[in-house]
């Protein structure tokens, strides 16, 4: 690939930062030992360094140590919040769960598989905005409602959904709400703090290496969520998710946690001033923004052009530009987006959403008005 392509698709993905690739380095080949082991000082000093790395996180989201566990990344994290509750919605008569219909796909097929285990699962549409109201998830908030599960950030649109508002409204509840932040995570502390039962947290859309991220279940009170474990075979991890720690990639995901937090305000900085470029070349063409402008955050922009086939354009961007037409778990397919059709937009539309999303400082010399020319070129002429 040549080094000249800009790369725009970090909502896919980052690239690890290189303190972040030292580090996790130094736990593969020096501090080697595994973190169960305590006979020995390699033992010793991995377990403490995973016992720091789940302070910082769990404390980057107002909770307390004992309430994170780590895991692969926010689908397993998902996995476990929702599934691990199935157990207790049985046992109370609690069948209920209210979502979105834009969720990513490692939240609407847990919940389906729930559905077909008996649970009744609505899925709210948001309208053109992208954005699920806070009145809306409340209106269809039950007795029998077990669980509302509502992504923080959009991964297609980057619409931010209200989930600090829905976590104070539904503390007061028995429902539980889980928050799929892997979008969100480091980009939107504050609402993370809010009470929100159960956080998922990836690392590598913050410059960790790919394979570790977090759960956070947060206790109400003296009570715990009631979740249990979807695997088995060793006790790790409060029993909820067993296997031989990845000291190294936890201590990655730390790293990138650190300096993410560190360079927070920066990058925000930054990334608005690469979207004022990016709308600002984007006025020399015809476009459609999709999803609320207003409540975004500021590394993602999906639009559409008229009259282009956006995988022809991707095509024809690719020595230039790295995008994408959506989610990288469905990215294969050339069927129309579901968070676009769930959106109400034309299939027209929703067939040709590009998803632009950058990381400041890794695309420094990216010059939006350079591609945007190619795209004035492919635009068919407006019809008399």
């Amino acid at each position: 690939m040549s080094a000249v392509v800009a790369y725009l698709d970090v909502a896919a993905t980052t690239r690890v930062e290189p303190r972040v690739a030292d580090v996790v380095l130094h736990w593969m080949t020096e501090d080697f030992g595994n973190a169960g082991s305590r006979t020995h000082e390699y033992g010793t000093r991995a377990k403490k360094g995973v016992q720091d790395a789940r302070s910082f996180l769990a404390a980057s989201v107002g909770a307390k140590t004992e309430e994170l566990i780590f895991t692969s990344g926010a689908t397993e994290s998902n996995n476990i919040a929702l599934l691990g509750l199935a157990a207790h919605g049985e046992k109370t008569g609690r069948r209920h769960i209210i979502t979105s219909a834009i969720e990513h796909k490692a939240v609407i097929e847990p919940l389906l598989h729930l559905r077909e285990k008996g649970f009744e699962v609505e899925f709210l549409e948001p309208g053109s905005s992208g954005r699920v109201t806070k009145e809306a998830v409340l209106g269809k908030v039950r007795d029998d409602t077990l669980l509302v599960s509502l992504m923080h950030v959009n991964n297609e649109t980057g619409v931010i959904q209200p989930v600090a508002e829905l976590a104070r409204e539904l503390r007061e509840t028995s429902t539980f709400l889980h928050v799929d932040a892997a979008q969100g995570y480091g980009k939107l502390p504050e609402d993370l703090k809010s009470p929100i039962d159960l956080i998922s947290i990836s690392g590598h859309k913050i410059g960790a290496p790919k394979g570790v991220g977090a759960l956070v279940a947060r206790r109400r009170g003296w009570s715990k969520v009631p979740l249990e474990p979807i695997m088995f075979g060793g006790g790790q991890e409060r029993k909820l998710r067993p296997g031989t720690l990845p000291v190294p990639h936890i201590m990655g995901f730390y790293e990138a946690a650190k300096i993410f937090e560190e360079s927070r305000s920066r990058w925000e900085r930054e990334a608005r001033g690469m979207r004022e470029r990016m709308l600002t070349a984007l006025r020399k063409t015809r476009f459609h923004i999709n999803g609320d402008a207003e409540h975004s955050v500021p590394h993602i922009l999906n639009v559409t052009f008229d009259g282009l086939n956006a995988e022809a354009l991707i095509v024809r961007l690719k020595e230039q530009v790295a995008i994408a037409t959506g989610s990288a778990c469905t990215s294969a397919s050339y069927t129309p987006s579901h968070v676009l059709m769930a959106m109400g937009l034309p299939e027209a539309i929703a067939s040709n959403g590009l998803r632009f999303s950058w990381f400041p400082g890794q695309v420094a010399d990216f010059v939006p008005e350079e591609f945007i020319e190619t795209v004035v070129h492919m635009q068919p002429p407006v019809a008399d």
